[in-house]
């Protein structure tokens, strides 16, 4: 049995600049953390000439074209595996709530797939192209590149999109300590809603309008990718209020060039949480009316206490998290 796992990531400035039709043209720049919650999956040899998927479903298929899965299948072809083999996924957070569930689950899965058929790891960028590779050029799909990097690399990072279509990852200066302010400032809370529909359908009109030069869009995400550089600044000089004043002015805009990223219940839960001491704070991911708000709170310990009742006292649940500094890792590899 081989298991690996990776964490999910939060985006903490600049996000939707990895979309290839936006980069191509301009160039795209964020800043972007793994978390200590995780995607598994596990492979195995099997007895049995078939593939056995379990995920939130069970598949049994004795040709990899008949796979519903797509991510799998798609994995499956690509490194060339044959049946007679079993995949297991499990998750910490359920997918659907804008932390980057699918591109963990890929850069995972592609990691052990390597250990099933090679008896060998490969490198985190590796992994991390293979599965842009999948869901952006076999797939199709309306998806960046931050997910399969950010959880492939772990840490906080930033990541430069350029124009070729190569990555550059960068570490940040006194990156210890930006990772002990933000997890004591930076707070969590599920809406109990998830998306509707996949990342890749909320992200695709903002695809559609970049590759018509919709003026609109560009210039949207031209102050997006500035938010993002000015992040970077922010953290490097430990200057975290104007990273809590940024996480706002990015929500406004994020607003305006995707309005089905909010709703009535999360603009009022916003509003209640700068009325109570936040800076600023957004909803991760694509959007789509639900997942995850997050919240920059500089207060003192007391006052973030009173902030946390407030917010549950609006409906909404407490994450608990760490930072994670592994990225994609290797859990058991017992081989045959």
């Amino acid at each position: 049995m081989i298991i690996s796992r990776a964490p999910l990531r939060i985006t903490l400035g600049g996000g939707g600049t990895d979309l290839p039709s936006f980069y191509k043209k301009y160039g795209g720049f964020l800043i972007s953390g793994a978390i200590n919650k995780h995607t598994y999956v596990g492979v195995n040899r099997q007895f049995y000439d078939t593939y056995s998927l379990k995920y939130s479903k069970v598949e049994i298929k004795e040709s990899v074209d008949q796979i519903e899965h797509n991510l799998i299948r798609e994995a499956l072809k690509l490194l060339n595996i044959g049946p007679g083999i079993e995949v297991t996924s499990l998750a910490d957070i359920p997918s659907g709530t804008g932390l980057g569930s699918s591109g963990a689950f890929l850069v995972t899965l592609l990691n052990s797939l390597h250990l099933y058929k090679n008896k060998g790891c490969c490198s985190k960028r590796q992994l991390a192209e293979e599965a842009c590779k999948i869901e952006l050029d076999i797939l199709k799909e309306h998806e960046g590149k931050q997910d399969k990097y950010a959880c492939a690399f772990g840490g906080i990072k930033a990541y430069e999109f350029h124009k070729n279509g190569d990555v550059s990852v960068i570490p940040l200066a006194n990156e210890d300590m930006i990772i002990s302010e933000l997890k004591n400032n930076l707070l969590f809370f599920f809406t109990g809603l998830k998306r509707q529909g996949k990342a890749s359908e909320a992200l695709k009109n903002q695809d559609i309008k970049i590759q018509q030069n919709d003026n609109d869009m560009i210039r949207n995400l031209h102050v997006i990718k500035d938010i993002g550089l000015r992040t970077k600044t922010a953290f490097e000089n430990l200057d975290f209020d104007t990273f809590g004043y940024l996480l706002h002015e990015h929500w406004k805009t994020k607003k305006q060039y995707s309005p089905s990223s909010t709703n009535d219940f999360i603009d009022d839960c916003y509003q209640t949480a700068l009325d109570n001491g936040a800076l600023g704070g957004k909803i991760m991911g694509a959007g789509g009316g639900g997942g995850f708000f997050m919240f920059y709170h500089p207060g003192p310990e007391k006052e973030k206490w009173s902030f946390i009742d407030i917010m549950k006292q609006k409906g909404l649940k407490q994450m608990d998290y760490c930072f994670d500094h592994e990225g994609v890792v290797t859990l058991t590899n017992g081989g045959d």
